[in-house]
């Protein structure tokens, strides 16, 4: 087994993609089977073999993501392989446990709904956890990497296309109201699981042009508390190189910044990035106390 930092097997993702498989597989059980409402990939194959020739999820899951692994194991990377038979074995052992609890009684058949979004929360929450730590629960992923290694095609147009053709597969047992309520769970979906993989902190990163890059500079520390850089710059128009100022802050702080450039140099221009994480002093963890610093001369 490789020791590389990359390839090196963590106990913590074991646990996320247990208790990441968990979830997915309580709202499957609760939530998409008991509302029948349908799904993508192999996940809504499986559900349609329960209903047309009664086939355990647990099982299926299973029979159809080995030989799937098989084919692909050249493509995954030994991490990966690790992780996704690891993934897929849990999914179909939560899949199986929650069957084995009929006492567990989410009423909401009235209300489709709601059956919806909390499928979306739950199967995104799962989901995101499992692929948040370097998992995967095999299925379509592993055509779509095939696709892409073979014919380069992106993965997420294999994933869209596998997608849609076994959701209209669905057709066969669910009605058109219930396929929309199983989109809506897919919106869902999407939403959570990007929300758990931009993490737990999102931000915004600001990069000002200026004459006066180190006013604004110290203004944007002194007031915010915020670290700032400078970042080289030539103009292609002037050839002229001048410094810009880079800076990242929470949503809340960003009028403050915007107040700061607009009372040094009114005339300075602002660009405003989404940052999806953000790890590092005064995000992840507690500032240093800069006052006291310079007390004790650090």
């Amino acid at each position: 087994m490789t020791t590389t930092t990359d390839e090196r097997l963590r106990l913590v993702d074991f646990l996320m993609i247990c208790a990441g498989t968990a979830i997915y597989a309580f709202g499957l059980v609760f939530i998409n089977i008991a509302n029948r409402l349908a799904e993508g990939g192999v996940t809504g194959i499986t559900l349609i073999l329960r209903y047309w020739f009664s086939i355990n999820p647990a099982y299926s899951t299973l029979l159809i993501n080995i030989p799937l692994i098989i084919i692909g194991y050249h493509y995954l990377g030994k991490k990966s392989l690790i992780y996704t038979v690891y993934g897929t074995v849990m999914l179909s052992l939560w899949i199986w446990i929650w069957q084995r609890f009929p006492a567990i009684h989410i009423n909401i058949h009235h209300d489709l709904f709601i059956a919806g979004v909390l499928a979306g929360i739950l199967g995104g929450g799962g989901s995101g956890l499992v692929y948040r730590f370097g998992g995967t629960t095999g299925g379509t992923d592993v055509i779509a990497k095939i696709f892409e290694h073979k014919m380069g095609i992106p993965m997420g147009q294999t994933l869209f296309a596998l997608d849609a053709c076994v959701l209209t597969a669905s057709l066969s047992y669910i009605d058109l109201r219930r396929m929309m309520y199983t989109l809506l769970a897919s919106f869902v979906f999407s939403r959570i699981v990007n929300f758990i993989q931009d993490g737990a902190y999102s931000a915004r990163g600001m990069i000002i042009m200026t004459q006066f890059p180190e006013k604004i500079a110290h203004a944007i520390m002194d007031k915010t508390n915020r670290g700032a850089s400078y970042l080289m710059t030539e103009g292609a128009y002037s050839g002229k190189q001048r410094k810009a100022v880079y800076c990242v802050m929470n949503q809340g702080e960003l009028t403050t910044v915007k107040r700061i450039v607009d009372r040094i140099d009114n005339k300075a221009f602002i660009s405003i990035l989404d940052v999806n994480e953000v790890v590092g002093e005064g995000f992840t963890y507690a500032p240093e106390d800069r006052v006291e610093d310079e007390v004790q001369g650090k």
